[in-house]
């Protein structure tokens, strides 16, 4: 599971109300599905979702499950379930401080947890969250336009996503999960969605059907031409500075062409 936390592309959500789809959700070629205690489960169903859940058999695949929030009511009895189910991967929504990564482990130290920045209070400590012995940060989008009063385009958030992406890598972490898109059916917004978190450093995201998960997985995946353009930047440009195709090619060049190459070979 470690190393599902920090190679995952496409995780997709699926309300803890629904063990009916626990099963399709594992078939949709998701890297792990997000059993959702928070957003998903309205406040009169809470209770019952833990109890259900104790109830069913989980599927034997990859299992996050985003709790609600330390300071809810919920927070304890969500965490303690999970103790009880023998798992031990969170996603931690609204995650502000290093106290409520703290809550989290005083309730069990070997929960591993990925922690969604979706406050203004949240982004400003991000650094701090990083360095909290989280094994990643996540976008929670939606709620940080909500909570600023901005609108949920690119251009409010670019300075929002390039902090979480460097938070990550101060801290030695993997590159952080984007936030969800919304509008189902929607490929090519979603396929360019993708993209441009990936272009900003963005290591997935998060996923709210099955149908997404392909095209997410496709977006952060290199492109053949990546590919091609990699392969003969290698091929031809062994040290020093060099000429490909008209432009300079020099060390650093050569360890992205690496890099594209090693992350094709993992998808």
């Amino acid at each position: 599971m470690d190393d599902l936390i920090k190679t995952c592309v496409a995780p997709l959500f699926v309300p803890a109300t629904r063990p009916d789809r626990f099963a399709k959700a594992v078939q949709s070629g998701a890297d792990a599905i997000i059993i959702d205690f928070e957003d998903a489960v309205s406040e009169s169903d809470k209770t019952t979702a833990r109890d259900r859940l104790m109830r069913n058999d989980l599927p034997q695949y990859p299992i996050l499950f985003r709790v609600n929030a330390v300071a809810s009511t919920w927070f304890k009895d969500d965490v303690e379930t999970i103790v009880k189910l023998g798992q031990r991967c969170v996603l931690l929504p609204k995650a502000e401080t290093v106290g409520d990564i703290a809550a989290v482990r005083r309730i069990n130290t070997q929960i591993q947890i990925v922690a969604i920045v979706e406050t203004a209070k949240g982004m400003a400590n991000a650094r701090a969250l990083a360095m909290a012995g989280v094994e990643r940060l996540a976008f929670g989008s939606l709620d940080y336009c909500l909570d600023l009063g901005c609108a949920h385009e690119r251009d409010a958030m670019l300075a929002a996503r390039s902090e979480l992406v460097l938070a990550s890598r101060l801290a030695g972490l993997p590159p952080p999960l984007d936030g969800v898109t919304v509008e189902i059916g929607q490929d090519e917004k979603l396929f360019s969605d993708a993209g441009y978190a990936a272009s900003l450093g963005f290591g997935g995201k998060l996923c709210i059907h099955p149908s997404q998960i392909a095209h997410v997985k496709n977006a952060f995946a290199p492109s053949e031409r990546d590919i091609e353009r990699a392969e003969k930047i290698l091929t031809l440009s062994k040290d020093g500075i060099a000429m490909v195709d008209g432009a300079m090619v020099d060390a650093p060049v050569r360890l992205r062409a690496k890099a594209i190459l090693s992350r094709a070979n993992k998808v």
